[in-house]
């Protein structure tokens, strides 16, 4: 079975829509996404409904959490609480009550997936060895998917010391020994100084990887931002993919 993986959206759909389009050239058999739907960017609506639409499997993520109320928003810094409440203003019907359906930790055959971590599903990171290790000791699935960090990862546990660690665009990885945890990085605010949106391609019946990054109109998301009076520095970020 082919996947996608995709996670951290963060409502930027011009991000997402590339996204989709490139994965509609050879679609995979179901897609996944590891939460974070909403926040920071300026189309919840829009994001929320592809989602829906589209993926076989979604988590939440703490921002869909923040802006369900679940979460506290005191929780979350400056730039980050604004763009809560300011879609906490925006959110139709239909995204509210398909974001209450979510739930921040999944499983399919041979995988676990999560949001953020198994030690803490919504809030903890995965970005060193260290937590790595406590990821696959809390785990026993063969794959274990994190997102949240906004990073592109590829570690592998091979049961006395983790191995691997940042991707970059076009690594392929063969999981057919010892066991991965893999993060897709995020689609609509990617991290490690690279713009393009992220994303994971997985062959689980070969037991191949494949990280992936494409361009998207970074400009339209930047000004639709700016526009609709969220913080200026959430614009900007994207120009950088920090």
């Amino acid at each position: 079975m082919k996947v996608a993986v995709v996670s951290d959206i963060h409502a930027n759909l011009h991000a997402l829509s590339a996204v989709l389009a490139e994965l509609d050239r050879d679609p995979p058999d179901e897609l996944w996404c590891l939460g974070d739907v909403v926040g920071y960017g300026p189309d919840p609506n829009g994001c929320c409904a592809e989602i829906a639409r589209r993926a076989d499997v979604c988590l939440a993520g703490n921002h869909d959490l923040a802006v369900l109320g679940v979460l506290a928003i005191d929780d979350f810094n400056g730039d980050a609480a604004a763009a809560v409440r300011w879609t906490q203003s925006v959110l139709d019907d239909s995204s509210r009550a398909f974001l209450a359906g979510l739930e921040p930790t999944a499983t399919r055959p041979g995988v676990e997936l999560f949001h953020g971590s198994p030690a803490d599903p919504v809030w903890d990171y995965v970005l060193t060895p260290q937590a790595a290790e406590w990821a696959f000791r809390m785990t026993s699935a063969p794959l274990i998917l994190v997102g949240h960090s906004h990073v592109q990862l590829g570690l592998q546990w091979d049961g006395e010391a983790v191995h691997g660690g940042v991707t970059t665009d076009g690594d392929e990885l063969d999981l057919s020994s010892g066991r991965w945890l893999l993060n897709p990085g995020s689609v609509g605010q990617p991290r490690g100084n690279d713009p393009r949106a992220a994303f994971l391609e997985l062959d689980l019946d070969a037991k191949r990887a494949r990280f992936r990054r494409i361009d998207y109109d970074v400009a339209a998301t930047q000004a639709e931002i700016v526009e609709r009076g969220l913080p200026a520095a959430l614009a900007q970020r994207l120009g950088h993919g920090v």
